[in-house]
């Protein structure tokens, strides 16, 4: 099971990278666990400076944007 956590307040960035990565996981038919951290002291474990945040198994893969599904379906394949 892939464990995704999507780190930020809860702004629009934030809900639209969440929606990418549900559509993703969907499209993919992989089974994972999505995850909101809006807990600053949480987010701040991280080495993250701007949200949104995206974290796979607890590996950070992109912060500050919103990346593509093409990115988040590659980061979920490797």
């Amino acid at each position: 099971m892939v464990n995704i956590k999507v780190l930020g307040s809860g702004c629009e960035n934030c809900k639209r990278l969440e929606a990418n990565a549900r559509k993703v996981v969907d499209t993919l038919a992989i089974e994972a666990t999505i995850e909101k951290v809006t807990d600053r002291a949480e987010i701040m474990k991280y080495p993250i400076m701007s949200t949104p945040g995206l974290v796979i198994n607890e590996k950070l893969v992109s912060a500050g944007r919103i990346p593509s599904e093409v990115e988040i379906t590659s980061w979920l394949k490797a």
